[in-house]
């Protein structure tokens, strides 16, 4: 076994996302060429519901992976074509992006509460229209 040596350290730094959700995110704020095929990678823990609970409402993602693990909390989701879920603390959820589909990811009113997401997909390759 060989073993690689280290590439480079990111600092995360703190952004807000969806519908102002205050979450730190590694990568992915524009050139994605190191980190291909991931486009980007966050994470939110926080024991203030306010900072959260507004969510990742309706929203498009389009021939990408999107993978979502909660360490703390509840988080639902849905999308357009009617599928549903919930995931708590210790679940993975892993979502194929289809185009035309929107979804959403409402984290619900757990303290605290604790989140990764990351996307992985072909971003260096030309998107269909």
């Amino acid at each position: 076994m060989s073993i690689r040596p280290v590439h480079k350290l990111i600092k995360s730094k703190p952004t807000l996302e969806g519908a102002g959700v205050h979450l730190r995110r590694a990568f992915g704020f524009g050139n994605t060429t190191e980190t291909d095929p991931f486009s980007f990678s966050t994470i939110f823990r926080n024991d203030i519901p306010d900072d959260y609970l507004a969510g990742f409402p309706w929203h498009p993602h389009r021939g990408i992976e999107t993978i979502t693990y909660v360490l703390a909390g509840h988080v639902e989701h849905g999308d357009s074509i009617g599928n549903h879920g919930s995931i708590e603390a210790g679940d993975i959820q892993w979502m194929t992006a289809g185009r035309g589909i929107i979804h959403q990811e409402m984290p619900k009113a757990t303290s605290p509460a604790a989140c990764t997401a990351s996307s992985c997909g072909p971003t260096s390759l030309p998107r269909s229209k």
